[in-house]
């Protein structure tokens, strides 16, 4: 049964890479199958990085979802179920806010898990936006490559590439704020 219209919230999930965002994600999830919610979970189908139709994280924790093109989609899966997933929330368009938006406002728990920032240091995709208009913020921390520390940003360890380019610790690792600036990866 689905909540009274405007009953639903969005949880983002945020952070940098090897963070656990996913990982928060698929718990979240699963306690609400234990609850008996009717779940679904969508990913960007740009990333195939461990499976083609699973949410998986680095740890290899995973859950079944759908492949989307884009965010607007999700809304022709989710009609009628209790709570919605989502992974890798960067990769999709400005849409994502509307969408979640739509979906909580129609009664719906919205999970989104995804980079607060890309690369460089800068606020990335929708995920700003999003976490401007959720009721719940949740900001998960790594352990910095260089340092031992606290991380809170994604650092490229290949030259070359655009601004979405999906990986893991072949392509990524995860930095302290004085590793990352340390080593001129300063934002313009």
């Amino acid at each position: 049964m689905l909540h009274a219209r405007g009953t639903g919230w969005i949880e983002v999930i945020t952070g940098c890479m090897f963070s656990g965002k996913t990982e928060e994600l698929i718990r979240r999830l699963n306690r609400a199958l234990i609850a008996k919610q009717q779940v679904e979970v969508f990913k960007p189908a740009i990333d195939t990085r461990y499976h083609q139709h699973n949410v998986v994280s680095h740890n290899a924790t995973s859950i079944h979802a759908t492949p989307v093109p884009d965010a607007q989609t999700i809304l022709t899966h989710a009609k009628h179920c209790h709570v919605v997933g989502i992974d890798e929330g960067q990769f999709f368009d400005d849409q994502l806010v509307v969408v979640c938006n739509a979906l909580a406002n129609s009664g719906k728990r919205v999970i989104v898990a995804g980079l607060d920032m890309d690369y460089e240091g800068r606020p990335f995709g929708a995920m700003p936006n999003l976490m401007a208009v959720a009721e719940f913020v949740t900001k998960v921390h790594a352990i910095c490559a260089q340092t031992g520390g606290l991380a809170t940003y994604s650092h490229r360890i290949v030259s070359g590439g655009t601004q979405i380019m999906p990986g893991a610790k072949d392509l990524y690792e995860a930095r302290s704020r004085s590793a990352f600036f340390g080593n001129n990866n300063t934002p313009d």
